[in-house]
């Protein structure tokens, strides 16, 4: 359900109720499959039913919700092309992004990326994933600011990231998908340190494709499957054999 929140008057209306249902669909505020009526978003957002009206039929036509037989939309679900084409654009973006900033990186940029990984590790040792997605979060925003001077990337990135943040945590959801996101951090290090354009392409790459067959799979799992640590009789005996 929607909360009531009045909305700034800074800019266009039809602009702001744009965004607020935009991001309220990509963050997953709005559910898949649940119904959208202009008469209740226009009078949970206290505006007229004509900016609604425009918002809905502009996030229609991206895909974001569907127009139902009868009356009114709802939010479209999550299709495995969909999810697929979201990273699969991120993979290429990003990865570039990246070779590009692995030229020339500030050593204190450096020092902050592995304070984020080190609170990851742990949330990830108290079993929190919601800790983890915070800190990964803040782990590729502030990879995306190494490329802040090349606006058109830099915006393009943004962009894409706001449709990828509907699926993002389902990445972390659950905790063998936390730990290989983490992991993937720690590859990414190694390759800026390294400062090989090519290397930090590829690993990106592969970081992104990862995080991508861990939201297919956090998608279908259950509740109770996401906060179990799926970790090999091979590897947990390799574990005990370390400790």
């Amino acid at each position: 359900m929607m909360p009531s929140k009045c909305l700034e008057r800074r800019e266009p209306v039809r602009e702001q109720v744009y965004t607020r249902l935009k991001t309220m669909v990509l963050s997953g505020e709005l559910a898949p499959g649940e119904r959208l009526t202009e008469e209740h978003l226009a009078r949970e957002l206290g505006v007229s039913r004509t900016p609604v009206r425009e918002a809905l039929h502009k996030l229609a036509s991206e895909g974001l919700i569907q127009a139902l037989p009868t009356r009114g939309f709802k939010v479209s679900g999550e299709s495995k092309e969909e999810m697929e084409e979201v990273f699969e654009l991120r993979a290429v973006l990003e990865g570039y992004a990246l070779g590009l900033a692995s030229r020339d990186v500030d050593p204190r940029k450096l020092e902050e990326l592995e304070e984020y990984i080190q609170g990851a590790e742990e949330a990830y040792a108290r079993r929190d994933t919601d800790e983890v997605f915070h800190w990964n979060t803040r782990f590729h925003d502030t990879l995306n600011a190494l490329v802040s001077h090349r606006s058109r990337l830099h915006q393009l990135i943004a962009d894409l990231r706001k449709y990828v943040l509907r699926y993002r945590k389902d990445t972390l959801s659950y905790l063998s998908g936390a730990r290989r996101s983490i992991d993937g951090h720690k590859k990414i290090m190694l390759a800026l340190r390294l400062g090989d354009p090519e290397v930090s392409e590829r690993i990106m790459r592969e970081h992104v494709r990862e995080a991508m067959e861990d939201a297919f799979q956090g998608i279908q799992m259950s509740p109770t499957q996401k906060h179990r640590p799926a970790i090999s009789k091979r590897s947990k005996r390799q574990e005990e054999l370390s400790s």
